[in-house]
């Protein structure tokens, strides 16, 4: 249960600093850590939260990289649903241009996700066709805007006729109602029977042998998350013949090192898009933070389309 508390202000260790929180995003790993399904690491803040955006208000001697007052997002392995976060300097990034901190607040899990899986493991190229599974989800939503940018063609799957007109509003050119069309014949008529090139994949189960199916010749599946079911049976001879990649990732658990190679990896690559490409993350719904509760309510729901922001 979700409950607000007092603790002491967390002190920042070795090459991390202290954010005063001004908006912190909620995320579906949060619901499995309040359920019990999903641990924190060893080492992060039992404090639910994988995302923040704030000011910087104190830096220990060995960090030159920010200063008290700048303004920041970053990426968490906990701690996030609280007026003050130690955050690993590597994995902090400067506020993007043309957001608030409030919209950069819904940026860090979901943009560090996608692009360390659709581009950097799945290797998505422009030109290419991009399936999104759950396109109105918040890893949805920034899949959809993420690929237009490096203008991939995109097609997205959502259950309900008003969640794919989200996902075309957003910058799909496609978008696929699960619920009343079989994605796999879909996306084949839309690729005139080629295909998707890359596939991003947050259901699992008896989703991976569909998507080989739904899949071009040299396709990339990137697989994220197992919301319907940990385990699959597949005809590896459909991969073979395809020459399928099969990708699949957790991002909590890597190192701090390894999450700061994804974040300068996105301030190089992504972070002048904000500008250039007018990238903005869709949030459906914010609350105060002593309403978290009904934050992860929502969420359970599956009523939002995109992101839902906890405003300390």
């Amino acid at each position: 249960m979700l409950r607000p508390v007092q603790r002491p202000v967390p002190t920042a260790g070795p090459r991390e600093v202290l954010v005063r929180v001004v908006a912190a995003g909620v995320n579906r790993p949060d619901v499995f850590q309040r359920l019990g399904q999903y641990a924190p690491p060893p080492g992060a803040s039992d404090i639910p939260g994988l995302e923040v955006a704030g000011e910087v208000v104190r830096v220990p001697p060995d960090v030159q990289e920010f200063a008290p007052g700048d303004k920041v997002c970053a990426l968490l392995a906990g701690g996030g649903y609280a007026e003050y976060a130690t955050v690993p300097v590597a994995q902090c990034l400067p506020l993007p241009p043309t957001l608030s901190l409030e919209e950069a607040g819904a940026v860090p899990e979901t943009f560090f996700t996608v692009y360390y899986n659709a581009f950097m493991r799945a290797g998505l190229q422009p030109g290419e066709t991009f399936l999104v599974h759950g396109g109105s989800s918040g890893i949805g939503t920034t899949a959809i805007l993420l690929g237009k940018a490096f203008d991939a063609r995109v097609i997205a799957t959502a259950g309900t006729p008003e969640k794919c007109a989200a996902c075309v509003a957003l910058g799909a050119d496609d978008a696929i109602n699960y619920k009343q069309d079989d994605f796999v014949a879909a996306t084949l008529g839309l690729t005139a029977g080629r295909g998707a090139d890359v596939i991003l994949d947050m259901v699992g189960g008896s989703y991976l042998a569909r998507n080989v199916a739904a899949a071009a010749v040299e396709g990339r599946l990137a697989v994220i998350a197992t919301l319907g079911g940990a385990k699959a049976e597949l005809d590896l001879r459909a991969v073979m013949q395809k020459r399928l990649s099969l990708t699949a990732s957790t991002l909590r658990a890597q190192s701090v090192e390894s999450k700061g190679r994804i974040a300068a990896s996105l301030r190089k690559t992504v972070w002048p898009l904000f500008t250039t490409k007018r990238l903005r993350p869709h949030i459906h719904a914010r609350f105060p933070l002593t309403q978290a509760a009904a934050a992860h309510a929502l969420m359970e729901s599956g009523a939002h389309v995109g992101k839902i922001v906890l405003l300390p």
